[in-house]
């Protein structure tokens, strides 16, 4: 019996590939050069655990003269690191709210990049509760922020579906009882909801 499903956003309903974007606008040659000299998913992950999502990308662009440029674009274009919609999992989350099963997010995500996000991606406003480690200070698959999401619903974890793309964060997931799915598409993503008798087929759009 499941009474609440969880899903991550990146790369779940929102594709979130920073390289493309640098590849395209870049090159791919300096786009590896830029990566390899400044870790810039680390960068990000203080973003996701709450830190200022302006300052810390232009601090670290300061302290990277040679890489400047490119690390500002960041923030100033983040959308155009965080798209397109994968439109069949935004299917997935309305399809289960149409039918009052409750959704939540559960996601590493910056305070202010969240708050761009929402300006663009009106989705991010429907679940019935949002989990968002900017907020929470503490990210994703550290054990807490589980415990956090635990701790708040009150579903206990077995009645809990969550899907996430990363291996790493459906095994931290799984090991605190939940069910879990890893994204690999939203086809298998509606499959599975189909066959834990969330939704019909024709529902999942399948």
């Amino acid at each position: 019996m499941i009474d609440a499903v969880i899903f991550d956003i990146g790369n779940v309903l929102i594709e979130w590939q920073p390289e493309r974007y640098y590849d395209r606008e870049f090159g791919e040659a300096r786009r590896r050069e830029v990566f390899e000299a400044v870790d810039l998913h680390g960068m990000n992950d203080g973003i996701d655990r709450g830190a200022d999502f302006r300052d810390t990308v232009y601090r670290t662009a300061a302290a990277h003269p040679d890489y400047s440029d490119e690390i500002r674009r960041w923030h100033d274009d983040w959308l155009e690191l965080a798209q397109p919609e994968i439109s069949h999992s935004v299917h997935l989350l309305r399809q289960l709210r149409a039918k009052g099963i409750p959704v939540f997010a559960l996601t590493n995500f910056g305070i202010g990049s969240f708050v761009v996000a929402e300006g663009a991606y009106p989705f991010l406003t429907e679940f019935d509760r949002r989990y968002i480690s900017g907020h929470m200070q503490v990210i994703k698959p550290e054990p807490r922020i589980y415990e956090m999401v635990e701790d708040d619903c009150g579903i206990a974890p077995d009645r809990l579906i969550f899907t996430d793309d990363r291996a790493d964060n459906i095994a931290t997931a799984a090991a605190r009882g939940w069910q879990t799915h890893l994204f690999e598409g939203p086809e298998g993503w509606a499959a599975r909801l189909v066959d834990e008798g969330l939704l019909t087929r024709d529902e999942a759009g399948l």
